[in-house]
Order: structure tokens, then C-alpha cells, then sequence
């Protein structure tokens, strides 16, 4: 064990739980200071969060120095005992008796004018993640992957990767990104989703957990061009099913971040999270267009939403919400059509309300070699090229369905942030591609 971690003994989460009196020492950061005459007042981050840190010049004149010469950002090791004063941001605070400078920082350049200007503050995205909004936001976005990865265990699904190079499109050429793969040209993955239907046919059910990428150029709150996609694929299950699955998990996320993050949650938005008790409603596509008409949207029958649709749509619920049965020319060409009404599919889009749209897509799969066959044809496509996702259909593919999660429009809806690029580390977007 190194020198550093054998010096720990304690982090900022422990300290509200330790008798007054007890001896500390921590590890992290000085996220902020106060020096008001003989007394400092500092608050220290680690990987749990902040608690307050005293250092008085009457009980230990060194320490008292060192901090008042300190930058923020200062990595530092403390020792300390607990005192519990009601006035400190968690009910306890620690009064120091030794600082340690393990490494120094330049003045901090995050001043009150940089944080006024969004685009200054993403150029300096690596620095400003360490903000208290941004560290809550990025805990939060940790939780939603240790939610789904619980959620689908638990139900028997099995996880997997799938390749990041492809050959083919999943949802579109025009929003596919071309590279030079050796000699020959290749393309980052829009879905993992091809991949896990050839993998459905040995565990069942599969989900995977890893980025997708999309050349939109679009410019909304809600489009990344690079993005943290939660998707999942399971034999057997028709269209009805893979709703129910997409709407237990987007309730057990919710509820594992109400149990584990309410800290996180609180600095983010202020408030908890909403609680759904009841079933999610479902509307058809038709009914969908309705409404958009009724709201004075120019929009007729085949025509696919865009964000400024979504938004208009979701603006009257007040729950996430199913809209079902989208037309064959609005959805991809492995989608099943429904055999009762041809010319729509098996598909959904679970929307969050309140105007922020789409959260999840899926449906169900053409599971037969000649339909699928037939539909890349009409879609315009080489069946050439899609040669082993139809070779699946030619040995045993039973009835499937799937569905994908974008983790970043999650976060947007339950967080309440501005933009999606909010929700992540470092955003990828058509304007955004440093640092």
C-alpha cells in the first residue's frame, strides 16, 4: 500500500457519523476558502463528496499558514478531530491539527466570469468537473449504470460487448462516421443491436452497456454525436413484452437513485425524484398526431417527430409515456410490421414528459428470412451487405424484441439539466470536439 492510502484513515462520508472527538485523517481536495482573521474555513472533496474542514491559528499556528498560502484545487492530506456543530453544510465538521500539501495548484482559473459563459466552461471541461453540480451529476450518472446492470441481472440477462467497428449501417447511412479500417473503409457503431441478436440465440436475453455514435448534425439540447447507450435484446418476447421491460427498468433506475444518490440528487436538482406508481400510458402513433395537430403542429400521417414534435407532445404528460405503432417509413428496415395494419410496425418510443422526449426506442425484430430479406430490398439497401445479420434467420431465430436507452437524455429528463451535454464527461457534439 502506498504512503498516501495508509495515511487515510477516513473519508468525507464518514465524518457526520463519528463520535465528536474522534481523530481523522483524509485525503482530497480544497474545493473552496474562507480565511476570516485568525480562522480558516475550507471545504475538502474526496471521492464521497465535501465536508468542512477549521484551521485555527490559536491550534496550530503551521497549519494555519499552510492553508492560508494554499490554492484551490490543492490536493492535501489532513488530520483533524470531529466536532458536530449544527451551522456546518452536513452537521459536523473537522478542526484541524496538520495539513500536508501533496500537490500544489496554480491560481484556479474558474472565476465568476467564466462560469457566466456555458462555452468557456466546456472548454475548460476538465477542470470544471470538479464542481460540486458536475461531481453530483456524474455520481448520478454512475448510479443509472449500476442500476441497469442490477435491473437486468436480476432478470437474466446477460451482459456482453459488441464491436465498435462495423460494416453496415443500423439506423441510417446518413448518420453513420467513416473511417479508413486498414484498407478498406469501416464505420462506427450506431447500436450494438445486430450483435446482440446474433447473441440472444445462446443466453436469451443480452443487454449491453457501451458508447454509439450518430453524424447528426442536428443542434438541439438532446443530440450528442457520441453517447452512453443502454440496449437490450431477448428471444421470445414480442413487442408488448420489451414495453414492460423498458418501463421496470426505467422505474428500478429511478428508485435504486432515490436509495443511493439523494445527496447528489439534492445538489442537482433540489428535489427528489419523481416516484410512478402506476403503468406508464400507452397512445398510438395515430393518436400521437392528433394531439401535435390539435397544438397547431404542421405535421400529417407517415411524417417521423422531431425534437421540436417530442417536445410539444411530452409538454402534455405528466408521466413517461409509450407512443406505439410508428409507420414503416419513419422506422428502420428490421422492424416487424404489425400483421394487422402492414403499414405500421411493431415499435415505440417511451417519452419523458414535461417536454423532454424520447428516453428509449425499440420493438420487435423481423425474426423470418424472406421478410427481412424483402424490407431491405424496399428500404433500398444491398442485402449484401447485411449478409450475417440474415444468415441469423436461417437457423432457428425465434420471435425477438429490443430496445435502446440513451443514458444522457435519461439523466437530462430526471435531472432537469439544460442540455444533454450536461450528462456527460466530456461531450462529443456536430461544434464540440475539445477537450
Amino acid at each position: 500500500m502506498s504512503r498516501f492510502l495508509s495515511m487515510r484513515n477516513a473519508f468525507t462520508r464518514d465524518v457526520p457519523r463519528l463520535e465528536e472527538g474522534s481523530t481523522v485523517r483524509l485525503l482530497g481536495w480544497i474545493a473552496s476558502k474562507r480565511v476570516h482573521r485568525d480562522k480558516a474555513f475550507l471545504s475538502l472533496r474526496d471521492r464521497y463528496g465535501y465536508i468542512q474542514l477549521v484551521v485555527s491559528k490559536a491550534r496550530s499556528p503551521e497549519a494555519f499558514d499552510t492553508v492560508s498560502r494554499l490554492n484551490l484545487e490543492s490536493a492535501v492530506y489532513v488530520e483533524g478531530t470531529v466536532k458536530r456543530d449544527e451551522r456546518a453544510p452536513r452537521g459536523a465538521e473537522v478542526h484541524v491539527d496538520r495539513v500536508e500539501v501533496i500537490a500544489p495548484s496554480d491560481v484556479w482559473p474558474i472565476t465568476k466570469d467564466v462560469a457566466k459563459s456555458p462555452e468557456a466552461m466546456f472548454d475548460m471541461r476538465h477542470l470544471t468537473i470538479r464542481g460540486p453540480k458536475s461531481r453530483a451529476v456524474m455520481a448520478i450518472r454512475d448510479g443509472v449504470v449500476r442500476a441497469a446492470f442490477q435491473y437486468f441481472t436480476e432478470n437474466h440477462f446477460v451482459f456482453i460487448t459488441a464491436p465498435t467497428f462495423i460494416t453496415a449501417a443500423v439506423e441510417g447511412g446518413a448518420t453513420l462516421f467513416k473511417l479508413k479500417y486498414f484498407d478498406r473503409e469501416a464505420y462506427l457503431t450506431q447500436s450494438s443491436q445486430f450483435y446482440e441478436e446474433a447473441a440472444i440465440c445462446v443466453f436469451e436475453r443480452v443487454f449491453v452497456i457501451q458508447p454509439s455514435f450518430r453524424a447528426e448534425k442536428s443542434r438541439t439540447r438532446k443530440h450528442l454525436t457520441e453517447f452512453l447507450h443502454i440496449e437490450a435484446e431477448a428471444a421470445f418476447m414480442e413487442h408488448d413484452d420489451i414495453m414492460d421491460v423498458e418501463e421496470e427498468l426505467v422505474k428500478y433506475i429511478i428508485s435504486f437513485l432515490s436509495e443511493n444518490y439523494e445527496e447528489e440528487i439534492k445538489v442537482v436538482r433540489g428535489a427528489p425524484l419523481p416516484v410512478y406508481d402506476d403503468r406508464f400510458p400507452r397512445i398510438t402513433y395515430d393518436e400521437a398526431i392528433d394531439i401535435l395537430n390539435s397544438k397547431g403542429v404542421e405535421i400529417s400521417w407517415g411524417d417521423d417527430f422531431g425534437a421540436d414534435e417530442e417536445r410539444v407532445l411530452s409538454m402534455e404528460f405528466e408521466t413517461p409515456f409509450f407512443v406505439t405503432g410508428f409507420p414503416v417509413s419513419t422506422r428502420s428496415f428490421y422492424h416487424m410490421n404489425d400483421p394487422s395494419r402492414p403499414e405500421v410496425t411493431l415499435s415505440s418510443d417511451l417519452m419523458a414528459p414535461e417536454g423532454y422526449g424520447e428516453i428509449t426506442s425499440g420493438g420487435q425484430r423481423i425474426h423470418e428470412y424472406e421478410a427481412l430479406r424483402r424490407k431491405i430490398i424496399e428500404f433500398g439497401l444491398n442485402p449484401e451487405d447485411y449478409g450475417w445479420y440474415l444468415d441469423l434467420r436461417r437457423f432457428g431465430m425465434p420471435p425477438h424484441s429490443g430496445f435502446g436507452l440513451g443514458v444522457e437524455r435519461l439523466l437530462r429528463w430526471l435531472l432537469n439539466l439544460p442540455h444533454v451535454r450536461d450528462a456527460t464527461l466530456f461531450p462529443r457534439t456536430p461544434s464540440r470536439l475539445y477537450p
